[in-house]
């Protein structure tokens, strides 16, 4: 299954978790939340070891559209502060690869689904920063095309387990709707590159923006 039919899958689970949990709990007041972000994946350069007879050994990444998609349920308050349980679901659905040689995938594609915790400060106010941290399960697709001709003789799909950090701001301009600017590294496995580099996992860096609801 590629890496978008995953992303919809999941999309689809959270919108039915959100319907159930919007039922059960119709006598509690705004303790659900979701929220829709869109923004840029970036992937430091890695280099390709005992590659001696290219002039650049090392792999490019581009810098795709990439997107992410949270559920969130308070699950207790302290003060200043709110706990959450959430599940951000990212996709970047084509990051282009790049070397000086024909040897690796033309371009990558991933999904990560991190359950994970998150804690806001001021979340009673109009203006409240967090911090998150989880983990779970992310999918990389590999092109089956190499980055200049040829078939790809190395693997299409890679699973890899995945740690989530992240950082952000919640802006409610509204009673039920806000805005969301966050960061989020996704700290993976490696995809099926046909070669070894001198990395054994990567950071996926996450930088987003977009709306939220709560009810």
């Amino acid at each position: 299954m590629s890496a978008q039919r995953l992303a919809i899958f999941f999309v689809l689970v959270l919108i039915l978790v959100c319907s159930a949990a919007a039922q059960d709990f119709s006598g509690l007041w705004l303790v659900n939340q979701l929220s829709a972000t869109a923004g840029r994946t970036f992937v430091s350069t890695q280099t390709i070891e005992n590659d001696s007879s290219s002039l650049d050994p090392r792999i490019h990444f581009g810098n795709p559209a990439s997107f992410e998609f949270n559920y969130a349920r308070r699950l207790k308050t302290r003060g200043i502060f709110g706990v959450f349980a959430e599940l951000p679901v990212a996709i970047y659905p084509k990051m282009d690869l790049n070397t000086y040689q024909n040897q690796i995938p033309h371009d990558i594609g991933a999904l990560f689904v991190t359950p994970s915790a998150r804690v806001n400060i001021f979340y009673r106010d109009s203006v409240s920063p967090w911090v998150s941290v989880g983990g779970g399960y992310g999918r990389f697709r590999e092109s089956s095309q190499l980055n200049f001709y040829n078939p790809n003789p190395g693997s299409t799909g890679t699973n890899t387990g995945v740690i989530q950090f992240g950082a952000g701001l919640d802006v409610w301009f509204w009673s039920k709707w806000g805005a969301r600017f966050e960061a989020r590294d996704f700290y993976s496995g490696l995809p099926d590159y046909d070669v070894t580099t001198n990395a054994s996992r990567q950071h996926n860096f996450y930088v987003g923006a977009g709306v939220m609801h709560r009810f």
